[in-house]
Formats: C-alpha cells, sequence, structure tokens
C-alpha cells in the first residue's frame, strides 16, 4: 500500500517570520552570512565556506565564467554548467581562476602595424583600455609596448595612423620579470604611479598583466570568496555519464567545489559517482548530491559520501517537473523535512552535511525563510539569470528590457543527463520551458539589496548569525487572506514610472 503523508506540503510564500527579541546589537552591519558549503565533522571547521547564503544554479542560461567571476567577488559561488562538452566547462573553470590570481593573462592585443581604428574597434568589443603591442599580436607573444586611451587623440587621428607610431614603446615601460609575486608587483604599481604592470618572461614574451583596480577591486568588495592562493572560489556542474573523464578535468582545472547536476538524487547512479570519487579522491575533492525532497533521500546521499545535499523538485520558476510527471514537494516542508534529518544525521555520526534549497524562491524574503528553515545556503536560477553577468542575451520584450532564461529539461538545452535514468540517452519530453525574465542590471546592486533585506530580517528576529537564525525563528502558517493583506492593497497606487518619465 502507498505511503501517505499526513500534511500537505507547503511553499516559502505560506509562511511569515514572527519578530523576536532584537537587542542593541541587532543592527545588520553586525550580521555575519558566512555558511559552510561542504561536510565537517563536529567541533572542526569546513574545508569550504561561502560568506553569503548564495549560489547560482548549474545551467546555462546562469552560470558561465563571467557569473562566476561576478558571484565570487560578492561572497558567493557560481557552478558552471555542466552540458556543454568537457573541455569547455574546463576552460571557463581556469578563466575564473586566472582572473583573480592577480595575474590577468592578456585579451586585447594588438600588432605593430595595427591601426588606430583597429585600437578602437577592440576597445568597443572588450571594454578594454590597456592594450598589448606584441610581435604577434597574441596575448603572449613578445611585447613592444602599451596603447592606452593616453596613448592616443581621436579628434585629431584619422584612424590610419600605425600603433608603432604613437604606443609606449617597451623601453619606456615600467614591467615587472617573471615569477615576481603579487605583492611585490602591486608595490611597483603604486611606487609607480601604474594602472597596469606587465609581467614579461625572460625572453621577453608577454606573461600576464597586475591591474590597480584589482587591488581597489578586492578593497571595495571585502566578502569576495579566495581560496588559498587568493584566486575566486568556483564550483562546477557534473553529471551521472561522463563522470570518470569530467572530474579530473574540473578537478585539474581548479574547481573548488563539484556538485551532480539532476532532477532527482535518490538513485544508485549518484551513489555510484559518489563511490568512485571517493575512491580515487577520497575527501580532497567536495562533490554535492541531490535533488531530494525528504529525510530519506538525505541520509541515502549523505551516507553515500555526498558533502551536501540539494533540497527541491519542480520548485524552480522554468521547471515543469510536477506537471509533468507528478513528482516533487512543496519547498517548504522539503527544506523542513530534509533539515531535520540532517540535525539527526550529525547527532548520530559526529558529521554535519549541509543542505541547498534549490528552487522555490520567488522574493528575497523566502531566502531568509529558508535559511531559518534550516537551508545553509540557496542555490538560484531565475534570481541570477536576470543579471548582466548570467550568459544569456537582452532583448526588448513590450518595450521592457528582459533577458533569456530556460530550463535545462527544456527543448532548447536538451540536457538529457540531468534526466537520466540509466535509459537512452535522450530527453523523451521537456521538464523545463524556455522564457524571459525582467533585467535586472549589474550583479553587484541586485544582491546587495537582496543581502540587505536579509541581514534586516535576521535583525527583526534577533539573530546575528545564521545558525541563530535558526535556533531563533518563529514561523508562522499564513492563510489566503492573510498573503492579500500582505501587500498593498485598498488603495490607488500612483504610476511612478509615467511620472518619472514626464519628469
Amino acid at each position: 500500500m502507498a505511503y501517505y503523508f499526513n500534511e500537505p506540503s507547503h511553499t516559502f510564500s505560506e509562511y511569515l517570520l514572527v519578530p523576536g527579541y532584537s537587542s542593541v546589537e541587532c543592527i545588520p552591519a553586525n550580521v555575519s552570512l558566512k555558511t559552510p558549503l561542504v561536510k565537517f565533522r563536529r567541533g572542526e571547521e569546513p574545508a569550504l565556506s561561502a560568506n553569503v547564503p548564495m549560489v547560482s544554479a548549474v545551467m546555462q542560461a546562469v552560470s558561465g565564467d563571467e557569473m562566476g567571476i561576478a558571484l565570487a567577488r560578492e561572497g558567493g559561488v557560481a557552478f558552471i554548467y555542466v552540458s556543454q562538452p568537457i573541455d569547455r566547462q574546463a576552460e571557463m573553470i581556469r578563466r575564473v581562476k586566472g582572473h583573480k590570481a592577480g595575474f590577468v593573462v592578456s585579451d586585447s592585443n594588438l600588432r605593430p602595424d595595427s591601426t588606430l581604428s583597429d585600437v578602437l574597434a577592440l576597445k568597443e568589443k572588450t571594454g578594454h583600455s590597456t592594450m598589448a603591442v606584441t610581435e604577434d599580436g597574441s596575448g603572449t607573444g613578445r611585447l613592444l609596448g602599451l596603447v592606452t586611451s593616453r596613448d592616443y587623440r581621436v579628434s585629431r587621428m584619422d584612424g590610419t595612423e600605425k600603433v608603432s607610431s604613437f604606443m609606449t614603446p617597451m623601453e619606456k615601460l615600467v614591467f615587472a620579470p617573471e615569477g615576481t609575486s603579487l605583492k611585490e608587483a602591486n608595490n611597483l604599481i603604486w611606487d609607480h604611479k601604474l594602472n597596469a604592470l606587465p609581467i614579461v618572461s625572460k625572453n621577453g614574451s608577454l606573461v600576464a598583466f597586475v591591474f590597480r583596480k584589482d587591488y581597489d577591486t578586492h578593497k571595495d568588495n571585502p566578502l569576495e570568496l579566495l581560496d588559498g592562493q587568493k584566486r575566486y572560489v568556483v564550483g562546477a556542474g557534473i553529471n551521472t555519464r561522463d563522470y570518470e573523464e569530467r572530474i579530473p578535468a574540473l578537478v585539474e582545472a581548479g574547481a573548488d567545489v563539484l556538485v551532480m547536476d539532476s532532477s532527482e538524487g535518490f538513485s544508485e547512479w549518484q551513489k555510484r559517482c559518489l563511490v568512485w570519487a571517493r575512491e580515487k579522491y577520497g575527501d580532497s575533492v567536495k562533490i554535492g548530491a541531490g535533488n531530494v525532497v525528504d529525510g530519506e533521500g538525505f541520509r541515502f546521499l549523505a551516507d553515500a559520501g555526498a558533502d551536501f545535499v540539494k533540497v527541491g523538485i519542480g520548485g524552480g520558476s522554468i521547471c515543469i517537473t510536477r506537471e509533468t510527471k507528478g513528482i516533487g514537494r512543496g519547498q517548504a516542508t522539503a527544506v523542513i523535512d530534509v533539515a531535520a534529518e540532517r540535525d539527526r544525521y550529525f547527532e548520530e555520526t559526529g558529521i554535519y552535511v549541509p543542505i541547498c534549497a534549490d528552487g522555490g524562491v520567488v522574493q528575497d524574503y523566502h531566502i531568509t525563510l529558508a535559511l531559518a528553515m534550516g537551508a545553509d545556503f540557496c542555490m538560484l536560477g531565475r534570481y541570477f539569470s536576470r543579471f548582466d553577468e548570467s550568459p544569456t542575451a537582452k532583448t526588448l520584450v513590450g518595450g521592457s528590457y528582459m533577458k533569456e532564461y530556460w530550463g535545462e529539461g527544456s527543448a532548447r538545452a536538451r540536457n538529457w543527463e540531468r534526466y537520466d535514468l540509466g535509459g537512452d540517452k535522450k530527453l523523451s519530453f521537456e521538464e523545463g520551458v524556455d522564457s524571459y525574465v525582467p533585467y535586472a542590471g549589474a550583479l553587484a546592486d541586485g544582491i546587495s539589496t537582496t543581502l540587505a533585506k536579509i541581514r534586516s530580517t535576521m535583525c527583526n528576529c534577533g539573530a546575528l548569525s545564521i545558525p541563530a537564525l535558526r535556533e531563533k525563528a518563529k514561523l508562522t502558517l499564513v492563510s489566503s487572506v492573510s498573503i492579500v493583506e500582505g501587500g498593498a492593497h485598498d488603495v490607488l497606487l500612483k504610476d511612478t514610472t509615467n511620472s518619472a518619465n514626464r519628469n
């Protein structure tokens, strides 16, 4: 006979937090959002933590290398999407890891016979004003000089001038030899009042640049998430088909944490992947698993060796798994159930396995609810897809700018491995849709607002950390009428958009 749960499952929108006592210390500036990303033993520190409880979804429309850089800069982690060739995914990882090393491989390069028109076209393409002039026009060719915006005046030139006639030549450049440390390079930048310092090999080839702005960026982003070599932390997705080839390539590229990209994680296929990884790498390679929606699924993956477990099936805004297959569970109930099992597992084994709430987040406050219910961090797709740094196109739809956003189970993505149950290598039917989401500008601006809301709500609950929120939170189910009452009602809202346009 089938098993029936006694209570209906609930979504985040059916809950509210009841305020608790806020002391004078409960101000947003005192709130820490640091949270563990991977499992650890009682009394020990996790090998990897995030400074904010937000990671980006393993999706073509969300997590490329630009998202990896931007999100790590804000303290979170992007999981580079797996539905692409192994070498291309590994290269994305390398670009993220190479970016924050402080030594940036030049991607804006010219030959000495290039023209001013070439300079302007390259600046338009890359957005970079500092360009290397190398013998062969590559980023690793013999360095002959630099071109910056101070080397030319468009109003007094016709565009045909050769770069060699106006560049700053090698003999006038301040540069450093290969092997120079980042600290030494930054000291040279400050001593000589430079914006960029070329790093040059013994044979005169360009190795990399160190930029003043990267030093400034670090000062402006105190939460940025770095590894032991001062590089950005980045994650990557894997699947249960080609993991024996993909995992070594991603590890070699520098991925800090991996996660199995699957619509349903309570399976022998995920266990086999975890067992293989542990036999080959021990605990040195960190791998999350999932997705599950109950305690039984969590315990299965925790016993199999998962470093964290993703929770959620069918709750994503572009996911139609519940509609097509009748599989899933309300996200709030799933998180509450799995968190309880996680705590029991910790008491029994002394091993804490973090859980990730994946899906079901519509409003910013849903993140705070998920944390209060026991999640250690949230994985977000739609949220991050709206920003400049997502890989998708920005387009004008009905007079408003939108970003494209599609599910991994859509016909567009055709990520059959994500829904693999060991049968034919194909996507038999769609479990995701192709859509648009409202464009939201730069990630840094959007996430700062979201984090401000989370910190403020935590202060309302008298909590200055995520564990304290989990301990002190008081949650209440709300009726459908209460939900309506929570928004603006019984008033005529002013059309502020049109008013702003008139002004």
